[in-house]
């Protein structure tokens, strides 16, 4: 069972310039910076009361990021909700019927566990899951 917003992520071309809006117009403090190699991903995480935003930059024109900003431009890549038990809800969700991108948890840029339902599942919108 979902039990709340974990993050917001945002596909962006520049972590540089969209940090600036974010910290300087509207006034989140600094980001935690995070590079993913692996993933080749660059992620500016703001941390609010009770959720973070995370703004994602490819570092490779070969990863899906690159691909939505290709496809679909800057914008709202993803929603991320917190679980009790990832294990557990990605089993039911296969149950039940449910595509999974992932069908294990792996670990997240904050060193979380994290799987990935797919759109085609949520009205093409993506949902991440974080335990």
């Amino acid at each position: 069972m979902l039990k709340n917003l974990n993050h917001i992520g945002i596909a962006v071309k520049s972590i540089d310039e969209s940090v600036k809006i974010y910290r300087d117009v509207l006034h989140l403090g600094e980001p935690e910076i995070v590079e993913m190699q692996e993933l080749k991903l660059k992620i500016a995480v703001f941390k609010l009361e009770s959720y973070k935003i995370e703004l994602l930059e490819p570092l490779s024109a070969e990863t899906p990021i690159a691909k939505f900003l290709e496809k679909r431009g800057q914008g709202i890549h993803h929603l991320c909700f917190n679980v009790n038990n990832i294990e557990d809800e990605l089993e039911t969700l296969k149950t039940n019927g449910v595509a999974l991108i992932d069908e294990k948890a792996r670990i997240g840029a904050m060193g979380h566990k994290i799987a990935f339902i797919s759109p085609k599942s949520t009205n093409g919108v993506l949902i991440e899951l974080s335990e």
